[in-house]
């Protein structure tokens, strides 16, 4: 294998005549160096705004919501925290009242979701508190309300504003403005306002019930397996949902697009292998002599292919190398300087969110990227070991 390695190696970098040779192979490198070096920054690219998504949905939304199909009232809610309580995963369990208001702002009416919440048990189960920008959440009192910051720009309003506030039965409340959050999504941060549980009961008069029931895991990717083990205790009267399951055609979506960005971008590799296989010609047809010499002093045909096959891998591995080299480096460029701006109310966020990950990402693409290198290597290789040394020789 030494010598065939050193037969290759001699080929790329020939300092002779053959100098059109090491072109071509530069050339080649460059090109698949690019193909994988576009492709790892776009799958970063994808992969930051999927964590991103995730980090930020995970925050506003808990892993696992229990509804009961009748109603959840103080004493339901005491049988729910003796039966989930001793699960060693759930780390926070708080009820809650969600439901639709309108708030009024001269003339105008502005539909938002409004969820009725616990200031004290909250935090266990979203980063409600953390997100907060002004005011706290310990200030949450009855008749007070925390905003986003989207909607406290769009309405002109700061912290001890008051607002207005229309209920489903129509009955207008007059509410002090005691926190602004941001939480970093758009929608959430312009169209969902808190109060109190007592509040919240009050507005949509549902007396001391409660609409769901949120719980935190110490690990929300185990939502799925707690839900049935959850299922099993609770029983059919109360229904789960994971936060996988509540924005599954979001998530699958994501996937989906990051699935087609990564085939269509394997192609630019897959053209670049197209340059490989035009090296590895050029060569077997400048060459023919010396493979004529070679299979006349007795290399067989084998040793003759693996001659050429390694010649493109050569070739392959170093556009590779390179392309993944680079394309980790212009990644942490844009993770750390973040010269690439968003506008926020399109895209949720005002920044490019980059994350590298070695696996599957990384592996997948240098793993694609070898296997199209040695697929081009097949055809010219074949065609080196098939040459007889007496045609090769005829005209020397």
């Amino acid at each position: 294998m030494k010598t065939e390695f050193f037969i290759a190696w001699r080929y790329l970098v020939t300092k002779r005549k053959e100098k059109f040779i090491s072109l071509i192979s530069i050339i080649s490198i460059l090109g698949v160096a690019i193909g994988v070096m576009a492709l790892i920054v776009v799958i970063a690219v994808m992969t930051g705004f999927d964590r991103d998504l995730h980090d930020k949905i995970v925050g506003n939304y808990s892993d696992i919501v229990i509804n009961n199909y009748a109603t959840i009232d103080n004493k339901a809610f005491d049988s729910l925290l003796r039966l989930i309580g001793p699960n060693p995963h759930v780390v926070g369990v708080s009820p809650y009242v969600q439901g639709q208001a309108l708030i009024k702002n001269d003339r105008r009416f502005f539909a938002v979701g409004l969820k009725g919440i616990n200031p004290l048990t909250e935090p266990l189960v979203t980063r409600i508190d953390k997100y907060l920008i002004r005011g706290s959440i310990g200030g949450l009192e009855d008749g007070c309300v925390i905003i986003g910051k989207e909607l406290a720009s769009g309405l002109g309003l700061s912290l001890d504003s008051k607002l207005t506030l229309l209920s489903p039965q129509g009955k207008e409340y007059s509410l002090k403005v005691s926190g602004i959050f941001n939480s970093g999504m758009y929608d959430y941060d312009l169209n969902l306002v808190f109060v109190n549980l007592k509040t919240a009961q009050e507005i949509f008069a549902i007396g001391q019930q409660f609409t769901a029931v949120a719980v935190k895991l110490d690990n929300h990717y185990l939502a799925p397996l707690i839900k049935k083990e959850l299922e099993e205790i609770l029983g059919p009267e109360y229904g789960l949902k994971t936060w996988m399951e509540a924005n599954q055609n979001f998530f699958a979506a994501l996937k989906l697009e990051k699935f087609t960005m990564f085939i269509i971008l394997t192609l630019i590799i897959l053209v670049a292998s197209f340059n490989v296989i035009s090296t590895l010609i050029v060569m077997v047809v400048e060459k023919t002599k010396d493979i004529g010499v070679l299979g006349a002093i007795g290399m067989n045909r084998r040793d003759i292919r693996k001659i050429f096959t390694l010649c493109g891998m050569i070739v392959g591995l170093t556009g590779i190398s390179l392309g993944t080299l680079g394309g980790s480096a212009l990644c942490a460029l844009l993770k750390k300087y973040q010269f690439i701006k968003l506008p926020q109310d399109i895209y949720y966020i005002d920044r490019l969110p980059v994350y590298i990950e070695f696996w599957p990402d990384i592996v997948l693409i240098v793993g694609s990227a070898i296997i199209i290198v040695l697929i081009a290597t097949v055809y010219p290789a074949g065609k080196a070991a098939s040459l007889r040394p007496v045609e090769a020789l005829r005209y020397e």
